[in-house]
């Protein structure tokens, strides 16, 4: 991270018990019977939004497990994209930004990731979608290590939902801007069809479908209600979902244009209320995010029953996600991630599969580093690199086990003031800390959205004490020691 990482802090304490349930991410040779593992990911998609999806609750919630309390440790798509890919904080694998010189594609090093990993234990490994921001701009044809059958979007028409390209097993093709190239819809196909082939031999596959949908367009022509574009990008809905959602209002919750925020970091100070023509194209943009969102849940059908038909569905476990929250006023923030707060590190976790239960909720915190852990762990695969999250099979198993651990929260926040923060994220508790020296301490129970900073209340001293302790334990950790337990908690 730019200029503000602190020394490194040595751990003495003992790794939690719960950790060996990470640790069979690490078993044994390949084996027979293993499941296939079908990823769907989603852009900038807030935890909240998944009621606007009911075919992802008929079909994977219903029939899985919901995680009511997944978060990402770096709100932002290729630092998450990164964590998903190595199980790693941002600290440890590198990648800080969406491109150069801290970020992108390039930054990361794939010769060591989950695809390499799984392909190792026998799986044919395939990919849909997005992949890493700035794939594909030094050679649209690149397949990246790890990769068995390859249909990657290719920049800088990745978040082109007409016009876009595709590099198919090293062929780059062009969709033209026609109504039967809508890219969740092509998408889709490519997965189903993925799928299909896939079926036909005897390996068990692993797939990660990633949709651009909800995150806004780059290149699309703008729509007859979308707002001055300089003041709001908006996606870009299927032409059958449009105005679907024009009716429904925004959430407008107590950190909505935030009216005292002089308790805030300067990254935040630095925004103005929110004005009347802001208001309305915060909520229009909302709109079309829950519009767009439709052609995903349609997809996700078609990949449920693609599965059914091909016999695999009984033998695959799902996994739906975003890499990323969004926010819509809170705060003051219009638009955009990156910063620590609920809407923006908060996303949909759901998980269906042979032998986990039905319609069942989880409320211990996760996060997405705890993903390749669990996929490992399913596959009987070696990860390459320190895993700093664990398995989630033992909670999915046993729902009343705790892991205990603190969550790291990182990022760098490149408007206005640019500034890097860490903070960690407890059942109570959030701490951060800027590299300008700023701190805030929200207790989430009594302030879930985040509205009083008691970093300068005296009667809070000792538990920002503990606190910054518990910071300094996790901000530079790897593997093991990311998961230790600390000695005050919640």
């Amino acid at each position: 991270m730019p200029g503000h990482r602190t020394a490194r802090v040595a751990l003495a304490a003992a790794v939690a018990t719960f950790a060996v349930g990470a640790a069979a991410a690490h078993a044994g040779p390949p084996a027979a019977g293993r499941p296939n593992v079908v990823v769907i990911e989603t852009d900038d998609q807030t935890a909240a939004s998944l009621w606007a999806m009911p075919t992802v609750k008929r079909l994977l919630a219903d029939r899985g497990v919901t995680f009511d309390n997944s978060f990402v440790s770096y709100a932002l798509c290729c630092p998450s994209r990164a964590t998903f890919l190595t199980g790693q904080y941002a600290h440890n694998h590198g990648v800080f930004a969406n491109v150069p010189p801290d970020g992108g594609y390039y930054k990361l090093d794939s010769t060591s990731t989950l695809p390499v990993w799984l392909q190792a234990a026998g799986y044919r490994t395939i990919h849909v979608g997005k992949y890493l921001n700035q794939y594909g701009r030094r050679d649209p044809a690149e397949v990246p290590p790890g990769w068995t059958d390859w249909h990657a979007l290719v920049d800088p028409t990745t978040y082109n939902y007409y016009g876009f390209t595709i590099n198919d097993n090293g062929h780059p093709h062009k969709f033209a801007r026609t109504r039967a190239n809508y890219q969740t819809d092509v998408l889709t196909q490519k997965a189903v069809n993925a799928i299909v082939r896939a079926s036909r031999g005897g390996k068990p596959f692993f797939m990660w479908t990633a949709f651009v949908a909800p995150h806004y367009s780059f290149g699309d022509s703008p729509e007859p209600d979308d707002p001055d574009r300089a003041l709001m990008p908006t996606p870009v809905p299927a032409p059958r979902d449009r105005n679907r959602f024009a009716s429904e209002p925004l959430p407008l919750g107590p950190s909505f244009d935030e009216r005292d925020v002089s308790d805030k970091p300067v990254t935040v100070r630095q925004y103005r209320p929110l004005s009347a023509r802001l208001g309305i194209a915060i909520q229009e943009n909302y709109q079309q995010e829950l519009e767009t969102l439709q052609a995903v849940d349609r997809g996700v059908g078609r990949i449920v029953e693609t599965l059914r038909q091909r016999g695999q569905l009984a033998r695959t476990l799902l996994v739906f996600t975003s890499d990323n929250g969004y926010f819509h006023g809170e705060h003051r923030l219009p638009r955009e991630k990156t910063l620590p707060y609920e809407p923006s590190i908060r996303v949909p976790l759901v998980i269906r599969g042979p032998g986990l239960p039905h319609g069942v909720h989880l409320s211990q915190l996760v996060s997405n580093q705890d993903l390749a852990p669990t996929i490992l762990q399913v596959a009987r695969g070696s990860a390459g690199l320190p895993q700093d999250g664990l398995s989630l099979m033992p909670l999915i198993h046993h729902p009343k086990r705790e892991p205990g651990r603190d969550l790291l929260i990182e990022g760098f926040y490149p408007y206005g003031q640019p500034v890097g923060f860490e903070g960690v994220r407890t059942r109570q508790w959030f701490y951060a800390e800027y590299s300008n020296g700023e701190r805030e301490l929200y207790d989430l129970i009594a302030d879930p959205d985040e509205t009083t900073s008691l970093d300068a209340d005296p009667r809070y001293t000792a538990v920002q004490v503990d606190l910054a302790r518990r910071l300094a334990a996790v901000r530079n950790c790897s593997g093991a020691s990311c998961l230790t337990q600390p000695a005050h908690r919640p």
